[in-house]
């Protein structure tokens, strides 16, 4: 990780563990059906064992570990069902987000969208790009201005990246085609048009998606 261990900065270390070991499972770094005991993340993280309990819990509550009574916790994989429930849920958001960013952001808002388009133009690793896409989706639901539909969509953002880590390498350019062109109708203030981009583009994703399932 670099710049000492996970314990130095001021956020509860529950959510700093949290947050790399979800980082890990997302960057393909743990894979599904690893095995995950207490004592390897203290060991790799340089904590102690109760806060990678905790941490363990926040993330099986999310989706990303299973806990098995023979096994211990392992990392999940993504079933057909649940590609399918989570591009659901992500449909009917993005569409809305797209729809309200394109009445409200303004030329400041596509601007901002516009820089992160260029990012993407110039990144090349697959860890950054998939950032750099949830970053892209949690802008334009910060430009619709609704708070809850921004705390529902910050709820999928870790399942979003990692959805989008597996498929990149198939999906990567056309998906920021695809951004692109929403960025034109969100600045171009067309709510229908953005609307419709959006559910082309998750359409898409969803698509690429459930040909990596495992079943």
């Amino acid at each position: 990780m670099g710049g000492g261990t996970i314990g130095d900065s001021h956020r509860p270390l529950r959510d700093k563990v949290a947050d790399e070991l979800r980082r890990r499972i997302v960057d393909g770094l743990y894979e599904p059906g690893d095995r995950l005991t207490e004592e390897r993340l203290a060991n790799e993280f340089g904590v102690s064992r109760n806060p990678v309990r905790e941490a363990i819990r926040v993330l099986e509550a999310e989706g990303f570990l299973l806990a098995h009574a023979r096994r211990g916790t392992v990392v999940a994989s993504m079933s057909t069902k649940d590609v399918q429930d989570f591009f659901d849920v992500r449909l009917s958001l993005e569409v809305l987000a797209a729809r309200l960013a394109a009445q409200r952001a303004g030329p400041a808002g596509a601007g901002a969208l516009d820089r992160l388009l260029a990012r993407a133009r110039t990144t090349r690793g697959m860890a950054d790009l998939a950032a750099l896409n949830t970053q892209f989706h949690a802008l334009v639901c910060d430009l619709a201005d609704n708070t809850l539909l921004t705390a529902t969509m910050e709820s999928l953002h870790g399942r979003l990246q990692w959805v989008y880590r597996r498929s990149v390498p198939a999906r990567a350019a056309n998906s920021w085609a695809e951004h692109a062109e929403l960025m034109t109708a969100i600045r171009a203030g067309d709510a229908d048009a953005a609307a419709e981009v959006a559910r082309t583009h998750v359409l898409a994703a969803r698509q690429a998606a459930l040909s990596l399932t495992d079943g």
